[in-house]
């Protein structure tokens, strides 16, 4: 079956901080990427790391002036190795661990994180 989720982005007030948060719970490297736009003035937009011609999605930290992060939005879950590596990062880096490792049976496990700007996204691992 195609995935058919090819984009997100999750929206930042402090987009440094943010995007130092990501970088260090998922230990990926964010490419940071000029958006020239008329209708938005000001655009700071980090790129994870992906190619969409590969299966799975890319996305973006965004913060948009006409945006709030926060909770109730779509909740994202990031693919990880071994989900309590990632877990055992998120309080240094100043978040916060609403869901510990839970066994979603075949499906593999899941946690809950709140990252530093109040967007709550999952993590997902098959161990």
């Amino acid at each position: 079956m195609k995935n058919v989720v090819n984009w997100f982005e999750i929206y930042t007030t402090d987009f440094d901080r943010a995007k130092k948060f990501y970088s260090e719970v998922l230990q990926v490297e964010l490419t940071v990427t000029p958006i020239q736009s008329d209708r938005h003035a000001h655009m700071d937009y980090a790129l994870f790391p992906g190619k969409e011609e590969h299966s799975g999605s890319m996305g973006a930290l965004v913060k948009l002036d006409k945006v709030n992060p926060g909770p109730g939005g779509i909740l994202v879950y990031f693919d990880t190795q071994e989900i309590n590596s990632e877990l055992s990062r998120v309080t240094p880096a100043g978040g916060n661990i609403l869901q510990p490792k839970v066994n979603i049976g075949e499906a593999g496990f899941i946690a809950l994180i709140e990252d530093t700007e109040g967007n709550i996204i999952g993590l997902r691992s098959k161990a």
